[in-house]
């Protein structure tokens, strides 16, 4: 299905709920952490994941996330709302496994597949207590509301238009709830959040 936006870029949040740096028994940071995945590794609401050969243990992370609709730069966080398009679901799928033994982040989390949003992007919402939750094979696996965000999505816009110009379509994926697990080749994994519907994608056999 078509993606419903074109990023040159996506930026991803990690430890930016509340509820799961408590789970994680980690201090909450002081500033968003922040790392990148490729544009490449993008895909919609009903494609296919796919389970990299050289993966042994894939992990979902439900969340929201905010698509750019002006270039950004150096913008306050007070003005942040004027500079975005609107908001989608988005599963950071990660290598848990290569996370590990990388010690980085990349690798992991840049496969092509890796970065399902959908199903659309809504812009007339208040992105600051919704209801997000992530369900594999129908069963329920992550639930939290964006008001548990330590940085929520105005702070970040702003903390990233710092360091580097947003484009028209690219995306920031705002981090995820405590109850991130493992994808097996044939689940489902859905991704709802409250006011914007279901992204939906299925798991697909292990490739060469």
């Amino acid at each position: 299905m078509d993606n419903p936006t074109d990023p040159s870029k996506i930026i991803a949040v990690g430890l930016n709920y509340r509820d799961h740096a408590k789970e994680l028994g980690m201090e909450l940071p002081d500033y968003p952490l922040i790392f990148m995945k490729p544009s490449t590794s993008v895909i919609g609401d009903g494609d296919e994941i796919i389970y990299p050969s050289q993966v042994k243990e894939l992990h979902y992370e439900g969340e929201l996330a905010i698509v750019m609709g002006e270039e950004t730069k150096n913008v306050a966080s007070t003005a942040a709302h004027r500079y975005i398009a609107g908001f989608t679901c988005a599963n950071d799928v990660t290598a848990r496994d290569l996370q590990r033994l990388d010690g980085q982040w990349t690798r992991a989390k840049s496969f092509d597949t890796f970065c399902p949003l959908g199903p659309r992007v809504v812009g007339d919402i208040n992105p600051a207590s919704l209801r997000i939750q992530t369900r594999v094979n129908g069963q329920m696996k992550q639930y939290s509301t964006t008001s548990n965000m330590i940085f929520n999505v105005y702070e970040l816009v702003s903390f990233v238009s710092g360091i580097m110009t947003l484009l028209p379509g690219d995306v920031i994926i705002t981090g995820t709830p405590p109850g991130v697990g493992a994808l097996l080749p044939g689940d489902t994994v859905e991704v709802e959040i409250e006011g914007i519907g279901i992204l939906k994608n299925t798991v697909a056999a292990v490739t060469p």
